[in-house]
């Protein structure tokens, strides 16, 4: 009986699954409304940032990059990119689907970026939506969902329902979900550093910039804050930005050769 249920389990997940995966297109689609949205609100509340010099410098390594993250796209969606600038004192920046960004002037301003380092984080944010991570978020959230229900359902006969629930929730947080950010978010540093590197900016300001965060954040972070996290630990992230280097100088001197 239980072979059977389980099969009959996983047939259900399947189905499920390919029915709640959602298109490129619509989730493009989704994101520019909710973007349009969060511009609205920031004109409203007076935030929106287009005069600054912050704001300019931002807007200028946009508009450089913005070509090789064109010649990048893979999706099989033309991106409109947009990018919008930010008064606030907050460290942070990121980007939807479909190319819709966002930067904090705090991030440049409180940590002085040079353009480089503004250029990977820009870099770092149009490979996320180049890489579809909002999509394949969006997807993976449907499969571990219907998976951590259907493994809650066969562990209730065994552990009882309120234990299989606590254990299932455990389970999918750090064995499925959490895995899956950090990886996309090692992927967006990858190739973020070869887009900046492409467009012209020197990519030895990566791991200089990782640096200044760790500083921001109060110092390193321990082996259980880096596990439980959604983003790799700053060091975990300089080390594999060195690793790349070497390729990446050599597009960062091509460029300078056009």
């Amino acid at each position: 009986m239980l072979k059977i249920t389980w099969k009959f389990l996983v047939l259900c997940l399947a189905l499920l699954y390919l029915g709640g995966c959602a298109s490129s297109e619509e989730i493009n689609r989704q994101a520019a409304s909710s973007y349009m949205q969060t511009l609205n609100k920031a004109k409203y509340q007076g935030v929106l940032d287009t005069s600054s010099a912050t704001a300019k410098r931002i807007h200028n390594v946009f508009n450089r990059m913005r070509p090789y993250a064109n010649q990048e796209n893979k999706t099989g969606q033309s991106f409109n990119w947009q990018i919008a600038v930010v008064q606030s004192r907050e460290l942070n920046a990121w980007a939807m689907p479909g190319g819709k960004m966002m930067f904090y002037t705090g991030l440049v301003d409180t940590l002085k970026l040079s353009d480089d380092e503004i250029a990977v984080v820009m870099g770092h944010e149009m490979a996320h939506a180049l890489e579809e991570h909002g999509k394949k978020k969006a997807n993976v959230g449907t499969a571990t969902n219907i998976l951590a229900q259907v493994a809650s359902i066969a562990l209730a006969t065994q552990v009882g329902t309120d234990a299989s629930g606590l254990l299932v929730g455990i389970t999918k947080d750090w064995a499925l979900d959490k895995p899956y950010s950090r990886s996309a978010e090692t992927e967006a540093d990858e190739v973020g550093l070869m887009l900046m590197a492409k467009a012209g900016y020197n990519p030895e300001a990566a791991p200089k910039l990782w640096e200044k965060m760790r500083k921001a954040s109060g110092g390193s972070q321990g082996v259980l804050a880096s596990l439980s996290s959604t983003h790799p630990s700053d060091e975990s992230r300089q080390e594999n930005l060195q690793r790349l280097m070497p390729q990446a100088l050599e597009l960062y001197n091509g460029s300078k050769k056009r």
